[in-house]
């Protein structure tokens, strides 16, 4: 894998990407926070980027947007 972005992944490798920096569902949480935050299972959360349809950076942008003023 050359990078993160859609163009330089395949579906397989944008899994592994997420379910390796997130660490959840593997029994070693890294406390990411993402479910106590209310984003609920971050796995669903990264769902468009491992979809190939949204970019990592769009999905965090509108996550973060929802706590911005």
């Amino acid at each position: 894998m050359s990078g993160i972005l859609i163009s330089e992944t395949t579906r397989e490798e944008r899994e592994k990407l997420i379910s390796e920096s997130l660490g959840c569902g593997a029994g070693n949480c890294e406390f990411c926070s993402s479910c106590a935050l209310g984003a609920g299972n971050p796995f669903d959360m990264y769902q468009d980027y491992i979809d190939g349809k949204k970019e990592i950076a769009e999905i965090n942008a509108e996550y973060r947007a929802g706590y911005l003023r």
